[in-house]
């Protein structure tokens, strides 16, 4: 008697099942819509001031894949807040941990009328460790500004990647 090898056909059949499951209930993935990808790659980011700026702009062009070869159709301006709080002390009363909060405050800017078309507040926190020797210490807090602008593009991008979804279903 020859027996059917179920660790093969089980796989894929469970995914043929899935994906007619899914089509059926109207899915659409995120960026199944060129309007997202072409979306987000017509946005100008607008820098403000400041190296924690500077690190917000670079990550966002690298998250919305800016081409620079297309007229933007939106703008995006803000500006960062940057809070650090002590969350680690010494015995000598002296922290050696700390907590970035990294806030951006921003619009969505149409470049035909010059509205805001959306705007919103983004945070995001990452923590890091303070050495005794400066330059440690220093390098320690540059990291957590690049690790916590990463963070802020990343959930920027998911709202407006939503955003930009939800417009081209309308």
């Amino acid at each position: 008697m020859k027996r059917f090898p179920l660790s093969k056909t089980l796989p894929a059949a469970l995914a043929a099942v899935l994906a007619l499951g899914l089509s059926g209930c109207g899915f659409t993935p995120l960026y199944g819509p060129q309007t997202v990808t072409k979306g987000l790659s017509a946005i100008e980011v607008v820098a403000p001031s400041g190296r924690a700026g500077y690190l917000l702009r670079e990550k966002l062009d690298d998250a919305f894949a800016r081409d620079p070869n297309v007229l933007p159709s939106h703008r995006f301006i803000y500006r960062v807040e940057e809070k650090r709080y002590a969350r680690g002390v010494r015995v000598d009363n002296v922290a050696n941990r700390y907590e970035l909060n990294l806030t951006a405050y921003w619009q969505l800017v149409d470049t035909k009328t010059g509205k805001p078309v959306k705007e919103g507040t983004t945070a995001a926190a990452v923590t890091y460790d303070s050495a005794d020797q400066p330059y440690a210490s220093t390098a320690a807090q540059q990291d957590s500004q690049e690790r916590a602008a990463t963070e802020l593009a990343r959930r920027i991008q998911l709202e407006l990647a939503a955003w930009l979804a939800g417009k081209s279903k309308a």
